[in-house]
């Protein structure tokens, strides 16, 4: 997974791209993430059909473990993962999943049609900060 802060705290995850060093810990970047202690959010524009990735019951345990020991981090500082995903019918398909994920991860996901929706509900989060 390559995590993009360029434009930060506009944060642009995506997942069938390398990570910049693939010898790492699919967590470190986003553990420095976390580190800087200044809420963000995540955006991905790849469309629900690109991250398909099946996961080993290996890698879903990682995860779990790696989550749990985050929790308060991922709750205080990631305000949303924002999907963008064009096709409507997708985008209603992943509406039950959103609360699963939002409990599991303890921030929400949402899904957009366009960009500039991401871009614009992105800002309504991190404005919302006080």
């Amino acid at each position: 997974m390559q995590i993009d802060t360029s434009q930060f705290p506009l944060v642009w995850t995506r997942f069938n791209a390398p990570g910049t060093d693939p010898d790492a810990s699919p967590f470190a970047e986003f553990e420095a993430l976390l580190a800087r202690k200044t809420v963000f959010v995540l955006l991905n524009d790849e469309g629900l059909d690109k991250g398909d990735h099946e996961h080993s019951p290996d890698e879903m345990k990682q995860t779990s473990r790696w989550m749990k020991r985050h929790k308060s981090e991922l709750k205080a500082f990631v305000k949303a993962a924002i999907y963008i995903e064009p096709n409507i019918a997708k985008r209603m398909a992943t509406k039950a999943f959103s609360s699963v994920y939002e409990k599991f991860w303890g921030y929400p996901m949402l899904m957009v049609a366009t960009k500039d929706e991401a871009l614009a509900l992105a800002q309504k989060f991190l404005s919302d900060e006080t």
